[in-house]
């Protein structure tokens, strides 16, 4: 059995040596956590135009039996106040007319209120403040190598005896 980089397991390596192994175990889990990402977004876009197809293929065909229903409707008025077919019609005409309208006003309600939100700034100013904050920010001071080292020293020495 032998490491990534080919040496025998139970062989020392230097310091370089487990870094760089390190270092390039780190590259590919990244670049595969990359293609794992791409992957799963790919089958998600798939899905969805999937979804969308059968959701305008049932528009469409809800489109197309509108008149059926304006028919229906003009002659169940008929059937049910036994008035004239042309003015039965005229209703079944003013039925859709105030749907028409009921649902403009709906949209115009959402178009409006998309229109005052701001989140495309709110995000930007985000992304602006947290880069500020990094941008500012300084690295905890360390003590020197040489500092720390006759205390290493001495906590060495400490625990072997």
């Amino acid at each position: 059995m032998s490491a990534p980089d080919g040496s025998p397991v139970g062989a020392e390596r230097s310091i370089g040596q487990l870094f760089a192994s390190a270092t390039t175990e780190m590259s590919a889990l990244v670049h595969d956590e990359i293609a794992l990402a791409k992957a799963q977004l790919k089958q998600d876009v798939k899905r969805g135009v999937a979804g969308g197809g059968a959701f305008t293929v049932a528009a469409v065909v809800l489109l197309f039996s509108l008149p059926m229903l304006n028919f229906a409707l003009a002659y169940g008025i008929r059937t049910w106040t036994g008035w004239n077919m042309a003015l039965c019609f005229l209703l079944s005409f003013a039925a859709n007319v105030l749907v028409a309208l009921v649902l403009g006003l709906v949209g115009v309600f959402f178009f409006k209120k998309a229109a005052k939100s701001k989140g495309p700034q709110k995000v930007a100013a985000s992304v602006k403040e947290t880069a500020g904050v990094l941008g500012n920010a300084k690295p905890h001071p360390r003590a020197a190598i040489e500092d720390r080292v006759p205390e290493a020293i001495e906590a060495v020495a400490r625990s072997s005896s």
